[in-house]
């Protein structure tokens, strides 16, 4: 048969999707059917079957489950039977009043059997039956699993966090990995989720127990009005007829409500481990001394005269016999050679701890980055963060830069830190720290801005700038008032994009070195062949690398500085010495980096009168700026930093121009008390360019 054009568009898989869909909506329509619409005794029979065998398997199920949060859709299971059930026993009393006058069947097969049974027709017996499983119900299972439920879902609440810290822990010392520490995460919240929604379900439970005693009350009452006044039975026929048939219908839901009740209260009362039920009783039940004990005490009442001699031996029999069979196990498992078992009911065996090693020793990170667990989410790429994107790019920009591989950055959560904190370590010190915000956006003051914002001021970490921190919205408006806006990630990586610029040198050793040279041979063999170990050790061609990555200098043009140092090496094995035969060899590098190609270099100068007299306190007191003067040199450092101050506010390099002699230590004197001054010799300026003095320091 041809189908229809809009059916031919649907394919397998679609129909498929499109059937699945409709499981809920279908269960929502029926319940409003039951509720509405009147419904033949057959049909009835059907669904009460169907409600008891739903709590039969929802029941079991509860047993069989591993662990509570396993079976986790109980709470949806319960609100739905329950909503059955009131459905249905709105559907049967309606059928109850409007035929219950025509026998005993007119409700159903179903109610029938419980009416006339179950309590063999008697209505007495009905309603005290009934009676006791209410309060079975309402008052015992019903209370206690729902105060289990309210107490279980505040203790897993509150000890969130003490779970949260525990798996963080673990995962800094190294004990799992980030899979299983999210895998973790993700159970304690589906945990949390699971108890909460128990304590709301248990509820339910509760309602239900309450309803079915006004349903019983309500339907006999209007049984006994119909009956009388509308069929005119006599008071006692009436109330024999509709009362049966109400203890039937209340019988016939109060079961399953008994059995869910039981499902909750063995959910809640289940402790979160990976086991079942059954082999969970076994093993803390099964105790061969005291089922001993139980035994004797059996035997001894069994013996008494007037006792049911049968019944208390018998299980006196039975309960030592588990005994020693379970006694007789647990010393089998116990022989097994090269296996340490232990029984089910015994504490856990404590494993065997391995010898230390040299792989326990963990070496120091050449780089580190430790964050607050609030900043998680900057390196969590399942988060959105782009922390581990921005960082790479560090990594190369300072790798292109500089003229060697920048090592890894290796990153770690610290709950020893502030939540919003962030700590910066190389080789095992820390070189830097900031707070920062992971849902805030720092507008950062460069200068000249237009107006205020409303945020909360701070500094930029990298550069110490004026900033303050602002709501995502707030973007635009912080741009139109002339403020730089960036991300919490663009504000650490920047921070450690310049710390890793001042502290270069401390990055490169030498295996650093060695593959620096390594590279240099396969283009040109010839200039490396005889460097290391022939002219030069190694040790002093790392020291002169880093002597020039302390200074700013980057050292990508490695042909010249090899060439350099195999020229100047048999001359002097001074790192010093060597150093600035280098910076004289790379000083077009060295003016571009600071000049930016302009033709004319603006430069500090010493005045003739204070050079002389720091080349006689060096010649008096040795290198490194000991032998100034202390009045001296602190007059020098404030005059430079004025000077160099002023530089920055027109837009132009501070360069501070000495004799050769001097530049070493005046490099190493001002890198950190003036910061951003070149301290460049007379040989370093290439014929070129053009010098322009703007001040003159000393006069």
């Amino acid at each position: 048969m041809q189908l229809p054009g809009y059916l031919q568009r649907f394919d397998k898989d679609q129909l498929q999707t499109f059937t699945n869909g409709l499981g809920a909506p279908v269960v929502l329509l029926a319940i409003m059917g039951m509720v509405i619409l009147p419904m033949p005794p057959f049909l009835l029979d059907v669904l009460f079957s169907f409600n008891i065998a739903l709590s039969l398997v929802i029941i079991l199920v509860a047993v069989f489950t591993q662990k509570p949060v396993d079976f986790g859709i109980f709470p949806l299971v319960l609100l739905i039977a329950t909503v059955l059930r009131l459905a249905l026993n709105v559907a049967s009393t309606r059928v109850v009043l409007l035929y219950g006058h025509e026998g005993g069947d007119a409700a159903g097969k179903v109610i029938e059997a419980f009416g006339a049974v179950v309590i063999g027709g008697n209505y007495a017996v009905g309603v005290v039956v009934f009676a006791i499983l209410l309060i079975i119900n309402f008052k015992v299972v019903t209370a206690g699993a729902g105060r289990i439920s309210e107490v279980s879902a505040r203790f897993t609440l509150d000890a969130m966090p003490g779970k949260q810290m525990a798996i963080d822990a673990d995962l800094n010392a190294g004990y799992i990995d980030q899979d299983e520490a999210r895998s973790r995460r993700e159970e304690i919240t589906a945990e949390a989720d699971f108890y909460g929604s128990m304590d709301g379900a248990s509820k339910f439970v509760k309602g239900d127990a309450v309803a079915g005693l006004f349903i019983m009350l309500i339907n006999i009452v209007g049984g006994l009005f119909i009956g009388m006044i509308q069929h005119d039975l006599s008071f006692g026929n009436a109330l024999e007829v509709y009362t049966i048939l109400t203890i039937g219908d209340g019988l016939v839901a109060q079961i399953p409500s008994l059995l869910l009740s039981v499902a909750t209260a063995i959910i809640v009362t289940r402790e979160n481990e990976t086991q079942e039920m059954g082999k969970e009783i076994r093993a803390q039940l099964g105790n061969p001394q005291a089922l001993y004990i139980a035994a004797a005490v059996l035997f001894v009442m069994g013996i008494v005269p007037g006792m049911p001699h049968i019944a208390f031996l018998g299980f006196a029999a039975i309960a030592a016999g588990y005994a020693y069979w379970q006694n007789n196990r647990g010393k089998r498992e116990a022989e097994k050679p090269g296996v340490p078992v232990k029984s089910e009911a015994s504490e856990q065996i404590t494993p065997e701890i391995k010898e230390l090693g040299w792989d326990d020793v963990q070496q120091v990170d050449t780089i580190g980055l430790e964050v607050g667990y609030r900043l998680i989410p900057l390196v969590d790429k399942s988060q959105g963060g782009e922390l581990l994107t921005r960082i790479k790019g560090v990594r190369k920009k300072l790798s292109q830069e500089l003229g060697f591989l920048v090592p890894p950055v290796h990153i770690r959560d610290n709950l020893d830190l502030d939540p919003n904190a962030y700590t910066i370590a190389m080789l095992g010190v820390t070189i830097g720290d900031a707070q920062v915000s992971h849902d805030e956006e720092l507008a950062i003051n460069p200068g000249q801005v237009f107006g205020q914002l409303d945020g909360r001021p701070t500094k930029d970490p990298a550069f110490g700038l004026d900033a303050v921190w602002i709501r995502p919205n707030q973007r635009e408006h912080a741009q139109t008032l002339g403020y730089t806006v960036v991300d919490a990630a663009t504000v650490v990586a920047t921070h450690l994009s310049q710390l890793l610029s001042n502290n270069a040198y401390q990055l490169l050793g030498h295996e650093e070195t060695q593959q620096l040279l390594d590279m240099l041979a396969k283009h040109s063999p010839k200039l490396v062949e005889g460097l290391v170990p022939d002219i030069l050790p190694l040790s002093t061609v790392v020291k002169v690398l880093q002597t020039l990555l302390f200074e700013g200098v980057p050292i990508r043009d490695m042909r010249t500085i090899v060439q350099t140092l195999s020229e100047y090496g048999p001359r002097s094995q001074d790192p010093d010495v060597l150093v600035s035969a280098v910076r004289i060899a790379l000083k077009r590098l060295i003016i571009q980096e600071i000049s930016q190609g302009n033709k004319e270099v603006p430069v500090i100068t010493l005045a003739p009168e204070l050079e002389q007299m720091l080349h006689q306190s060096l010649q008096a007191g040795g290198e490194e700026g000991a032998g100034i003067e202390p009045g001296l040199a602190d007059r020098l450092q404030q005059s430079l930093q004025q000077a160099a101050q002023q530089q920055e506010l027109e837009g132009e390099p501070a360069v501070l121009l000495t004799s050769g002699m001097l530049r070493p230590v005046l490099s190493r004197f001002l890198k950190y008390s003036v910061a951003g001054l070149h301290v460049l010799s007379y040989q370093e300026i290439p014929d070129d360019k053009q010098i322009k003095i703007v001040s003159s320091v000393g006069q």
